[in-house]
């Protein structure tokens, strides 16, 4: 297929993962377009905005910043209307919504999101907590956790865990493996959601080949043979039915929608838990 390339100015005084993720969302709805990014973090004075403005000048593009700083976005403003290039400030039109219905002026704090708060510390404390509950790695602390994955492998069980540490959500993932039971604590934790991870045999024989690639090792194997892997995947749901635990289908999701399924179970769980005490 052929693409049209466009060049995509993000010019911000943080770290710039709000403009990327903003037009990531966007540029993905345009089919046989991608975009060529400049990405230019921690705009906050008037020599680092000239140097992206030299840039913008070298190739026009569409330009979309977060600067807090009143001079040195209209500054940017005038450049852009000079070169011909589009621009919009992504955050000035929810903080004119906000302030409308709050009645209140925001404070021009340049990275405010990224403050060392309790919310930080809080995600910190989530990856900690994953990336030592991960693939099975401590199982006597289950009920610490406020989801535990279960899937067999090649099931994303660890990004899908590490992107919830990022909103804060102690996730331990266990791999389900034949003839290897489950550690009891699993049946024993209540606060914890526990959540099965499953996938076509087709889509997770094709992950097992391409990861016993990267390894050299032989094909060979019940690891990515058909009938083995249908059965592995066929265990897992008759596992995940029997206690109850809701399963989703990874097939076709990306980490980011799986991980939407999971916050909403993990929101009726906690109302759950706590309506029972």
């Amino acid at each position: 297929m052929n693409r049209n390339y466009f060049h995509l100015h993000l010019v911000s005084d943080a770290t710039g993962e709000t403009l990327i993720a903003v037009s990531r969302a966007v540029t993905a709805q345009f089919q046989g377009v991608a975009s060529i990014e400049h990405v230019y973090p921690l705009v906050r004075t008037r020599t680092q905005l000239d140097r992206a403005i030299a840039e913008i000048g070298a190739a026009p593009g569409v330009v979309l910043y977060t600067l807090v700083d009143k001079e040195l976005a209209s500054e940017l403003e005038r450049a852009c209307a000079e070169t011909g290039s589009p621009h919009l400030s992504v955050l000035q039109p929810i903080f004119e919504l906000f302030q409308s219905y709050l009645g209140a002026v925001s404070t021009s704090r340049p990275g405010a999101q990224h403050m060392l708060n309790a919310e930080y510390f809080k995600r910190i404390d989530a990856l900690n907590f994953t990336m030592m509950h991960d693939d099975g790695q401590i199982a006597d602390n289950l009920d610490q956790a406020d989801v535990v994955l279960l899937g067999v492998s090649r099931t994303s069980k660890t990004p899908t865990s590490i992107y919830l540490a990022n909103r804060g959500i102690k996730t331990a993932n266990i791999p389900l493996v034949p003839g290897v039971p489950l550690p009891p604590e699993i049946y024993a934790t209540r606060k914890a959601l526990i959540v099965g991870l499953i996938a076509s045999p087709e889509r997770i024989i094709q992950i097992r080949q391409n990861r016993l690639l990267t390894l050299n090792a032989g094909q060979e194997s019940s690891y990515v043979d058909r009938m083995s892997v249908a059965e592995e995947i066929a265990g897992s749901r008759r596992l995940f039915q029997q206690n109850g635990w809701p399963a989703i289908d990874v097939t076709r999701r990306s980490i980011e929608e799986t991980a939407a399924a999971i916050i909403d179970f993990l929101k009726e769980h906690r109302l759950k838990f706590i309506a029972e005490g």
